[in-house]
């Protein structure tokens, strides 16, 4: 049908397809199932990766098509992340501090239990009372459901006021980045309830997993990370293919014309700034438990710059260019800084790519942004598109001259 989906958006079939195939390699190279030549951190670099492509995929529709250059999505990331960070931590440290207290002479009560998990995750920062925010902690259900409604709340009340109050621009854009930076320092503070610098550890220990091999954990790890970003993509292509698409992008283009043609403007931004976020929260649900650790550093201004800077090196305004310039970075990204590269002696002085790939990556931004502006998805277009006329089935010429092609498709 020509008013389906992947009529309006073709790159929605090529991109599932492709993600199809990837998915099936890793998983017959990889350790958990496959032939083990892929190593088991590689596995979960690969879905890590997949995340962060999900995250640009939110923040592509944020900016690329509605125009709101937001410099705080990362925050939501995060946020995602210790929501479901706070369960892991706690059923956990609950199999610990109950096993342990099952050889005392006398059964330990529910009370004393839970003061002893109580000590074990906060002891480090000097308390043993659960704060509020741990209210729901030993639930996988409503910690679930977290990930979900603190992103999108805060989200929902930011951009609540910011668009109310019809901030645009470069303004919101330092907005957002104020907002990062305050519940940053806020998450810092030992007193926080998410226990401060030290943030939240061992997420890589699925409680009730203890017997399941990391090898096999990280590969189902990677399996839902494709699968969640393979329905991301199909809802931003489906946000992004409609009549819905052409106001945001009008939004994006012109937003005093649009708003002077009876679209209610801040309502159209406010529902993409929610959903992306609560997209960003559920990519950092999945992230962090194959990172390990989760710390507010994860939530530092910086982060969600780079995260601007992998959308524009991709190409914003395209699905794909976004997943290809998180994907390419954080690729990168991984060889440069983890040590799996050898240094480059040059005589007089040693280059250390740990040292010098954040200048890498800004001059790779300087160089896309001065000669491909479209980005890396852009080459793309480059690509020649043999298209017939759309004759609608009607003579295209009233001869048989070489031009009956070229009038039926003007």
């Amino acid at each position: 049908m020509k008013d389906s989906l992947f009529a309006r958006n073709p790159s929605v079939l090529i991109f599932l397809g492709v993600l199809a195939l990837f998915v099936a390699a890793v998983t017959v190279l990889g350790e958990g199932v496959g032939t083990g030549l892929i190593s088991t951190s590689f596995v979960k670099t690969l879905g890590k990766t997949l995340c962060l492509c999900l995250v640009a995929i939110a923040m592509d529709l944020v900016w690329g098509y509605t125009g709101i250059l937001s410099l705080g999505h990362f925050a939501f990331f995060g946020l995602g992340g210790y929501m479901i960070g706070m369960w892991l931590m706690y059923a956990r440290t609950e199999t610990i501090v109950a096993a342990s207290l099952a050889q005392s002479p006398i059964p330990p009560t529910p009370q004393e239990i839970r003061d002893a998990i109580g000590s074990q995750i906060f002891g480090v920062v000097g308390g043993a009372d659960f704060p509020a925010i741990w209210a729901f902690a030993q639930s996988l259900p409503a910690q679930l459901a977290l990930v979900v409604l603190v992103p999108g709340l805060l989200a929902l009340i930011f951009g609540w006021f910011a668009f109310r109050s019809r901030v645009t621009g470069v303004y919101l854009s330092i907005l957002t980045q104020a907002m990062t930076l305050a519940l940053s320092l806020y998450l810092f503070q030992n007193d926080s309830g998410l226990r401060g610098n030290n943030g939240l550890s061992g997420l890589q220990n699925i409680p009730g997993a203890a017997d399941v091999p990391q090898s096999l954990l990280s590969i189902r790890f990677f399996w839902a990370s494709a699968l969640a970003l393979g329905l991301g993509y199909l809802l931003a292509a489906f946000v992004v293919s409609g009549k819905f698409g052409s106001v945001i992008r009008g939004i994006r283009d012109d937003e005093a014309r649009v708003r002077f043609l009876g679209y209610p403007v801040e309502a159209y931004k406010l529902f993409v700034f929610t959903l992306t976020a609560v997209i960003a929260g559920i990519a950092g649900a999945l992230y962090y438990p194959q990172a390990g650790i989760i710390n507010p550093a994860e939530m530092a201004p910086i982060a969600s710059i780079y995260l601007a800077v992998w959308v524009a090196i991709g190409g914003r305004g395209r699905l794909y260019g976004a997943v290809i310039g998180a994907g390419l970075v954080s690729l990168l990204s991984s060889g440069f800084t983890g040590g799996q590269l050898p240094d480059l002696p040059l005589g007089v002085y040693t280059v250390k790519w740990v040292d010098w790939w954040q200048v890498l990556l800004g001059l790779g931004f300087v160089l896309v942004t001065l000669f491909a502006p479209k980005g890396i998805g852009g080459l793309f277009d480059l690509i020649p598109r043999r298209t017939s006329p759309a004759r609608h089935g009607a003579d295209p010429g009233p001869d048989d001259g070489s031009f009956r092609d070229r009038e039926a498709g003007e």
